[in-house]
């Protein structure tokens, strides 16, 4: 039931109280604003990490030759490592959890329409190189095939970049370029999720990059995806059983990291995932300090409060007030304050991240993102804000309890 008078009493204790009210308030916003702050700035933190990602699937394992670093088996150091065919085919058959095979050649040379030219990197991918990169074709156009892979067909696939250098506005689809001498057919412009700086790179079919430019024969890189490692361990027990592979292959030491270099990127996606585990833990303990010592400052303030009416509420007492009566005055003047100044510091602290957020995007380029939608999940805001409410509730009870256990003679000799 609703009691005017308690409440207009309460506003009048909180009117002849302003600044006291005011800072023990600013306390409580200030807890609630700083904790919704640090969880956007790292939630933006790690949206940004994560979008680097974005670029290439998790799962991803890369491996090219390197040189000899210990002596095997009478074989001399510093023999260099090079990948060919039948890397490509012991990956494939005897790798059991490699799926999306390809390899990669890389040449560097001149790409020419008409009397325009530019320079260019081209690269010879299988399809499954659409898969691994993440990459996009505009429509109207596509990406290399199985069928170009066997055929050995001249096609290439250029960027928007590219397309504006050498066609300006003319569609670039079915038209023939020039690279490192030799005629392609334009099939299609793709479009990289993170296309950073002046990139050139034309695409065309691994079998045709090998036969033109490297005399049929050797890989750069090999690329796959691998499923079923999801956890450090796997992904370490993985490496070395693939490391002893390509050992067995070329004949080198199984521990010699030198041989062939691996990057596996699910192992850098998990162990980026528990830094920002660790930096969300701490940042929660930070913000949950924050907002503990707002509370402290809210059982003080209540502490002091009951202190300066412990007289008031003796005559109370005296004139046949229930404690009961005293006690919800004391807590619904403790919720009111947490209440009011942690809802003012919840619609501050969204607002200012949603801010942020908005700013970013309107800014964001096509380089590496730092933040990425710095903003804190509504739920968690409210969450936080009730149970703020319920602790300076806890804070007045304790304040109030004693207030109503002084009995009333001795309230009223209090001074």
């Amino acid at each position: 039931m609703f009691d005017l008078d308690l409440w207009q009493e309460i506003f009048n204790t909180i009117r002849k109280n302003k600044l006291r009210t005011f800072l023990t308030g600013f306390s409580v916003a200030w807890g609630i604003f700083m904790l919704i702050i640090l969880l956007s700035a790292g939630n933006g933190l790690k949206n940004g990490v994560m979008s680097n990602f974005a670029g290439r699937s998790v799962n991803t394992v890369e491996v090219w030759g390197g040189r000899i670093s210990i002596p095997y088996k009478g074989l001399p150091m510093g023999r260099r490592i090079r990948l060919d065919d039948k890397d490509f085919e012991m990956v494939s058959k005897r790798i059991p959890n490699a799926d999306n095979v390809g390899a990669d050649l890389w040449n560097s040379g001149v790409i020419t329409f008409g009397s325009e030219f530019t320079s260019c990197q081209t690269r010879g991918v299988y399809p499954s190189i659409k898969i691994i990169d993440g990459i996009d074709v505009q429509a109207g156009g596509r990406f290399i095939n199985e069928v170009d892979i066997r055929e050995r067909r001249k096609v290439a696939l250029i960027n928007e970049r590219l397309k504006t250098v050498l066609f300006k506005e003319k569609n670039p689809i079915g038209q023939y370029v020039k690279i490192l001498g030799a005629m392609f057919q334009v099939v299609g412009i793709y479009e990289l999720s993170r296309d950073w700086g002046n990139n050139n790179t034309v695409y065309i079919p691994f079998s045709t990059a090998q036969q033109l430019f490297n005399k049929g024969y050797g890989i750069n890189s090999l690329n796959f995806t691998v499923d079923g490692l999801n956890t450090r361990e796997d992904n370490e027990l993985f490496d070395a059983e693939l490391r002893k592979n390509f050992s067995e292959l070329h004949r080198f030491d199984p521990n010699d990291r030198r041989a062939v270099g691996i990057y596996n990127q699910m192992e850098n996606y998990l162990q980026t995932l528990s830094i920002f585990n660790g930096i969300s833990i701490f940042l929660w303990i930070i913000g949950i300090g924050t907002l503990t010592a707002g509370v402290v400052g809210v059982s003080n303030i209540m502490l002091i409060t009951v202190r300066e009416r412990t007289r008031e509420f003796g005559i109370r007492k005296a004139l046949g007030a229930p404690p009961a009566s005293i006690l919800r005055l004391i807590l619904l003047e403790s919720m009111l304050i947490t209440g009011l100044f942690g809802y003012v510091g919840m619609v501050l602290g969204v607002g200012v991240s949603e801010a942020l957020s908005a700013v970013l995007a309107a800014g964001s380029g096509d380089g590496m993102a730092i933040l990425k939608n710095p903003t804190v999940d509504i739920n968690i805001a409210i969450l936080a804000t009730l149970v703020l409410m319920v602790a300076g509730v806890i804070a007045g009870y304790f304040p109030a309890r004693k207030a109503i256990q002084i009995t009333a003679v001795e309230a009223m000799r209090t001074e």
